[in-house]
């Protein structure tokens, strides 16, 4: 029979947590909106949450406004744009470190050549070799691909490294008793149990992705959110600033919450054991 009362406790947990995450957002926009009518600072430093809300409607087209959109692209093209890049960037950079990540484990003369280099890569800031990459791609979207390629991929391969390391030994030799071959064992037994860090890597290599694209987009970045971030600024249009702000910030928050819901699915045993 189903355990009601550990149903009822987990509805009323995951309402309750609703409500309080509500219920900050609420206090931070009604502290927001305080600041701004008491106009301590001009609106061009602190924008009201109306003006913010109106140049959402007007670059959404939902205002009926004559020249709806930002820059001759509506704001659904804006954040399709960025959306695009960062899926292609983070794809490959996911990719890439997932390999990278298994032969720096698993190959100690690997990880002597290229462990430097992982670290180098990892501590730079991405505006330390955005100009390089605009020097050898040109102003397309080759570089702004290569920038969220190369902030996604160190921290999937330092993850993949470290969790392929950790995994028992007993393991290898039970798939090995079982008949599973020398290739088949990354796939079939390492990967799998190191699943969990290498998904938490997935989650930092996005984080990091995300706070690259406005960098990677102030080079040519017409349309996307980024780009329209840099256009805003240098006409102190700070509410489309803080418009798109908000909007990289709410569609980071939507896709941690589906990597960490293909998480919880993909490695249920997860702080169980």
């Amino acid at each position: 029979m189903p355990d009601h009362s550990n149903t009822s406790a987990t509805t009323s947990r995951r309402l309750r947590t609703t409500g309080l995450r509500l219920g900050a957002v609420a206090l931070l926009i009604a502290a927001w909106w305080a600041v701004a009518a008491a106009e301590i600072w001009p609106p061009v430093f602190v924008p009201s949450p109306q003006s913010v809300w109106q140049q959402f409607l007007d670059t959404a087209g939902l205002s009926g406004a004559a020249r709806p959109g930002w820059a001759g692209y509506s704001l659904s093209e804006h954040l399709l744009a960025s959306l695009r890049r960062m899926a292609l960037g983070c794809a490959y950079g996911i990719s890439g470190g997932l390999v990278l990540g298994l032969l720096v484990g698993l190959i100690p003369a690997v990880s002597t050549v290229l462990g430097p280099a992982i670290t180098f890569l990892r501590t730079l800031p991405p505006l330390a070799y955005l100009s390089l990459l605009v020097i050898w791609f040109g102003i397309d979207e080759a570089p702004k691909v290569w920038l969220l390629l190369l902030a996604a991929l160190p921290p999937v391969a330092v993850a993949t490294a470290d969790a392929v390391r950790g995994v028992p030994a007993d393991y290898l030799h039970a798939a090995r008793s079982l008949g599973t071959g020398r290739a088949m064992l990354p796939w079939r037994v390492l990967l799998p149990a190191a699943a969990p860090e290498i998904l938490t890597g997935i989650r930092l290599a996005v984080g990091v992705a995300y706070t690259t694209v406005v960098a990677a987009e102030t080079i040519n970045g017409v349309p996307g959110v980024g780009g329209m971030i840099r256009d805003a600024q240098r006409y102190n249009q700070t509410d489309v600033v803080v418009l798109g702000i908000i909007l990289i910030g709410l569609s980071g928050l939507a896709f941690d919450g589906l990597l960490q819901l293909a998480q919880r699915r993909l490695t249920p045993w997860r702080g169980r054991v």
